[in-house]
């Protein structure tokens, strides 16, 4: 065998046992939370999902797959320390202790509260949550988007929360009158809304009802978040977290993430 062939053989096996040793590793993507993160004929799908992706082909020694299930669920897996990493929490040390640590933030979307016309045409409606004391309010569930002085009037009988499974649920809801408004990043909201429409499952004006937004709640960032209860499971997590973040840095710093978001929107 010639020297050139060995060298190829030798180059060969190295990469087959490089392949071979990177880790495997889930990474859990909200499934219904359009244009961000959902699933699309059956893979995750969305701007999170777009960005991520970048941030994971450069990463190395891992072997990463990204699933997409339903929130609850996703939240459910990091909370017992069977899942590694979900997308996209927003930072919520308080009611998510088990979420530790965070990425650097991936995009800041705007929390808004949408509501039926009518709703809005009987009282202004600006101040969050006073303003909105007496009404039925749509959430997705598992979601915690309110803040503490909504989840105060929650608790004290204020005001009225109703979960749905995801956004398309929460509005066609809404347009039924089932519920009075529906919080959520405010462009989820409309491009699920545009969606239903195209699709012919929302006549706004006519079987369901029309929609205004009432006021922004806050400006949140969504991120990686990973399990903070695997007692030590994902003894690679430190490494992941540094490789991540340093990318995820790189492609602040670049314009690469702005380039995604324009590059998205621009095709969705």
């Amino acid at each position: 065998m010639t020297k050139f062939r060995l060298t190829f053989v030798f180059l060969a096996i190295c990469a087959a046992s490089a392949r071979a040793a990177d880790i495997p590793v889930t990474i859990y993507a909200d499934a219904g939370y359009p244009p961000y993160s959902y699933e699309k004929d059956g893979k995750p799908a969305g701007l999170y999902y777009e960005i991520v992706r970048a941030a994971f082909a450069r990463m190395r020694g891992y072997k990463i797959d990204v699933q997409a299930v339903p929130w609850k669920r996703g939240m459910a897996l990091i909370r017992s320390g069977a899942g590694f990493a979900l997308y996209p929490p927003y930072l919520n040390t308080k009611d998510e202790p088990w979420t530790w640590p965070y990425s650097l933030p991936l995009y800041e979307e705007r929390v808004a509260a949408v509501c039926r016309k009518d709703v809005l045409a009987a009282k202004p409606r600006k101040r969050w949550p006073e303003d909105f004391y007496g009404l039925t309010i749509g959430n997705n569930a598992g979601f915690i988007v309110g803040g503490e002085a909504f989840e105060k009037a929650v608790r004290a009988g204020s005001l009225r929360v109703e979960e749905g499974k995801d956004s398309a649920t929460n509005i066609l809801k809404l347009g039924m009158k089932r519920i009075d408004c529906y919080i959520n990043d405010r462009v989820s909201i409309q491009w699920t809304l545009n969606q239903l429409k195209a699709e012919g499952k929302y006549d706004e004006g006519g079987a369901h009802a029309e929609l205004a937004e009432a006021t922004v709640i806050a400006v949140e960032q969504g991120f990686l978040g990973f399990t903070d209860r695997d007692n030590g499971k994902f003894t690679y997590k430190s490494d992941f977290v540094r490789q991540f973040d340093t990318i995820i840095y790189q492609m602040k710093r670049t314009g690469e993430i702005d380039n995604i978001a324009r590059g998205f929107f621009k095709t969705h």
